[in-house]
């Protein structure tokens, strides 16, 4: 039996989840996250990709976020809303993370850093399972999301100065397509469409519902 046929026997969505990520997701660094040339990445446009032609924006900086999925029957993935004072995306729904700075050792390792620093998540507590596809964002990130399998005794001290609030949402509700809504609004004078998967008074939407839509395509339909 092949690694994946013992995955699809894993009934449950925490064991399925979890299973289906680990034989579909690796740790092997696109070599996109420092290499502009490369293509073969998802972002901000991946409903309207002709518009990258249009707008003069070009994503260098790299940096990595932490896709916490915490290992219950039931799993939840932890967000982050960012306090309304931060220069960019303010009071927006996020997943932690940040910049890649010299001294980490990995994508990973920046990710795992972050999400210590923003909600105060012990990296003892985090298994990284594997990297999504690139994403690049408007705000000029090349972004490398971290999948992380986080104990469910966990516990949170949040960095009041970038987060307002943390909380979990169901992965169940996550993964489920007929909550991939399709919304659209202009931006310097153009219409562009994107993924919002609200949830109760939550509004997930932008880069953090497109690398969930990503996370959807990569562990169910591969």
């Amino acid at each position: 039996m092949t690694a994946f046929e013992a995955a699809e026997e894993l009934v449950g969505s925490g064991h399925d989840f979890f299973a289906r990520a680990l034989v579909r997701l690796t740790l092997q660094v696109p070599p996109a996250l420092n290499d502009p040339t490369q293509t073969a990445v998802r972002g901000d446009l991946d409903l309207d990709p002709l518009l990258w032609e249009q707008m003069d924006v070009r994503p260098l900086r790299p940096a990595a976020v932490l896709i916490p999925v915490v290992d219950r029957p039931e799993p939840g993935v932890i967000f982050t809303q960012r306090t309304p004072h931060l220069p960019n995306h303010a009071g927006q729904i996020a997943f932690p993370g940040g910049s890649i700075d010299p001294g980490d050792d990995s994508p990973a390792a920046a990710a795992l850093r972050e999400a210590q620093e923003e909600i105060g998540l012990d990296p003892r507590l985090v298994e990284p399972i594997g990297y999504l596809d690139l994403y690049l964002t408007f705000s000029g990130y090349r972004i490398l999301p971290l999948v992380g399998r986080v104990s469910a005794n966990y516990a949170l001290t949040l960095n009041a100065h970038e987060v307002e609030d943390a909380f979990e949402v169901p992965l169940a509700f996550l993964m489920d397509a007929q909550n991939h809504a399709l919304h659209s609004r202009e931006w310097k004078g153009l219409m562009r469409r994107f993924y919002a998967m609200p949830y109760g008074d939550r509004y997930i939407w932008g880069v953090t519902a497109g690398i969930l839509r990503n996370l959807y395509e990569r562990v169910y339909e591969a």
